[in-house]
C-alpha cells in the first residue's frame, strides 16, 4: 500500500474519527461515531508501517507501547502499539486539541458545585471509549480557569495538554516522569498540591494512597472503568483483603464527593456523540449506605435523590430521547 500512517490519520482526523487501526495483514479502519468503518480495501504491510512507527513514536520499544504524540499540522494522539498474530499493530486515540468546556459536554451541573470543594474524591467511569478522559479534562480545565490552586496531573500517557492559567498545573506521564502511580502518588504528597488528578484508578496502591490524599485535605479526580456508578464503590471496597474492607468503607464514607458514570450514544440526526449520565451524590444517606456495606441499596437512593441531582442513566437516556436527542432505536441499544 502506498499511502502512509500520515495518510491515514489525515482521513480519520477528517471524518471525525476518533480511533484509527492500523494491523498488519489487515485494512486501516477508522471508528466513526462509535462504529468501524474501512478506510481501504488492501491490508497494511507489517514491515512498512513498522518503519513509519518508528519515525513517528520514537519512545516505542518492547512488545507493548503507550505513549502520546503531536503531529504538526494534525494534532496530538494518543498511540498503543502492540504485537499480534499477522505482525505489528497500533490504534491512534484522536485527543481534541481545544479543551471542551463542561458545557460544551453537556455534563451534569452538579460538577461545579462539587469542584468548589477543597477535599474529596471525585470518580468519573464508565467503558473504555466512553468519553471519561474528556470530561476529567474539561473538570480540570474548569478548576484552572476559576481557582488559584496547584493542580498535579498523573497519567498514562499525557493527553490533553493544560497550559497554566489561574492554576499552576504540572503534568506528569507515568511511567516517564515516575515508576508508577503509587510512587507518583506518594511523592505527589509532598509536592504541596491542591488537587491531584489521576488517570485512573487501577491497583490496590494507587486506590490506598487516592482515598489517602482525599482524606488529607486534596481534591482527587480519578476514572474508574465499571458499568454502573454503584459498581464504581464496590470495585473500590473490593480490591482490598477482607480484613481491611470495613475501614476502606469508612474512609470512602468520608471522602467521597460523587461519581459520574457515563455512556455515549449516537444523537439522531447522526452528526455526533452525546453523553447520558448516571449521578451519584455522597449525601448522608449514602454515606451511611457504604459505611454499612448495603451497595445494594444505591440504586434505589440514585432514584430518589432527585433535590441533590442525583439520577440514573436509564433516566438520563429517556430525557434524551424525550428532547429527540437520541432516537427510539439509540435508547433501546442502551436499555436493552
Amino acid at each position: 500500500m502506498n499511502q502512509t500512517l500520515l495518510h491515514w490519520l489525515t482521513r480519520t482526523v477528517g471524518s471525525g474519527g476518533s480511533d484509527l487501526h492500523l494491523s498488519a495483514g489487515a485494512p486501516p479502519m477508522a471508528r466513526v461515531l462509535g462504529e468501524l468503518h474501512l478506510l481501504h480495501d488492501t491490508p497494511i504491510d507489517s514491515d512498512a508501517m513498522r518503519q513509519q512507527l518508528k519515525a513517528l513514536v520514537p519512545a516505542w520499544q518492547g512488545l507493548d507501547h503507550d505513549d502520546a504524540v503531536s503531529i504538526a499540522g494534525l494534532g496530538r494522539f494518543r498511540v498503543n502499539v502492540f504485537a499480534q498474530a499477522r505482525g505489528w499493530s497500533s490504534v491512534w486515540r484522536c485527543i481534541p486539541e481545544h479543551i471542551p468546556s463542561l458545557s460544551d459536554l453537556n455534563a451534569p451541573a452538579c460538577l461545579t458545585q462539587w469542584l468548589q470543594h477543597p477535599h474529596g474524591l471525585l470518580l468519573v467511569t464508565g467503558a473504555t471509549g466512553s468519553g471519561k478522559s474528556t470530561t476529567l479534562a474539561a473538570l480540570l480545565a474548569h478548576l484552572n480557569q476559576t481557582q488559584p490552586l496547584h493542580i498535579l496531573t498523573l497519567e498514562d500517557p499525557i493527553e490533553f495538554v493544560h497550559a497554566s492559567q489561574r492554576s499552576l498545573v504540572q503534568q506528569r506521564s507515568v511511567p516517564g516522569h515516575s515508576a508508577d502511580f503509587a510512587t507518583a502518588l506518594r511523592a505527589a504528597l509532598r509536592q504541596d498540591p491542591d488537587v491531584i488528578l489521576v488517570g485512573e484508578l487501577r491497583d490496590l496502591p494507587t486506590i490506598q494512597l487516592a482515598l489517602r490524599a482525599a482524606e488529607t485535605g486534596h481534591l482527587v479526580l480519578a476514572t474508574l472503568h465499571t458499568r454502573s456508578a454503584s459498581q464504581a464503590i464496590e470495585r473500590l471496597v473490593d480490591v482490598f483483603p477482607g480484613e481491611e474492607k470495613a475501614l476502606v468503607r469508612q474512609q470512602l464514607s468520608l471522602s467521597l464527593l460523587g461519581v459520574v458514570h457515563q455512556v455515549l450514544c449516537k444523537s439522531a440526526d447522526g452528526q455526533r456523540r452525546v453523553a447520558a449520565h448516571e449521578v451519584l451524590y455522597a449525601s448522608a444517606a449514602v454515606r451511611q449506605m457504604i459505611r454499612d456495606n448495603k451497595a445494594a441499596q444505591l440504586p434505589n437512593a440514585l432514584q430518589t435523590g432527585a433535590q441533590f441531582g442525583m439520577h440514573t442513566l436509564a433516566q438520563s437516556l429517556a430525557q434524551l430521547r424525550a428532547q429527540g436527542t437520541i432516537s427510539e432505536l439509540e435508547w433501546a441499544r442502551h436499555t436493552a
